[in-house]
């Protein structure tokens, strides 16, 4: 495929932006950003489930049982730091939190889709 204004060929999955030519990873990349957002273990998983709709920090827990609190108290604040995800805390006693995807959270669907058909279509074959 050529570029329309600027005469070269764009290859598929390159992009044409000067950041895709880089020599060392660049916390910059956009590629990067979105690994650094998704990383650790279980973060997809909290991603899935909230891509589900509102959920507590029980619900939360409830639906990954294996998962410490521990973890998912991590998990949670890094996507809060992220911007991917919002807590709002309501009033009474006990108190409980809800935690919704952002606008950015909610993007991460088809990133989390596209990940889950590649992994599909080139799962290692079984030892069987």
């Amino acid at each position: 495929m050529t570029h329309q204004t600027v005469g070269h060929t764009v290859l598929p999955g390159l992009p044409d932006d000067p950041l895709a030519a880089v020599t060392e990873p660049d916390p910059g990349c956009p590629v990067e950003i979105t690994l650094a957002v998704l990383r650790g273990r279980w973060t997809t998983l909290v991603v899935r489930e909230l891509l589900r709709g509102e959920r507590t920090f029980t619900e939360l827990r409830d639906a990954l049982p294996v998962l410490s609190d521990k973890v998912l108290s991590d998990r949670l604040a890094h996507l809060t730091q992220a911007g991917v995800l919002t807590r709002h805390r309501q009033p009474g006693w006990p108190p409980r939190t809800q935690y919704r995807l952002t606008r950015q959270g909610r993007a991460l669907g088809p990133v989390l889709q596209a990940l889950w058909d590649w992994g599909a279509e080139h799962r290692p074959p079984s030892p069987d």
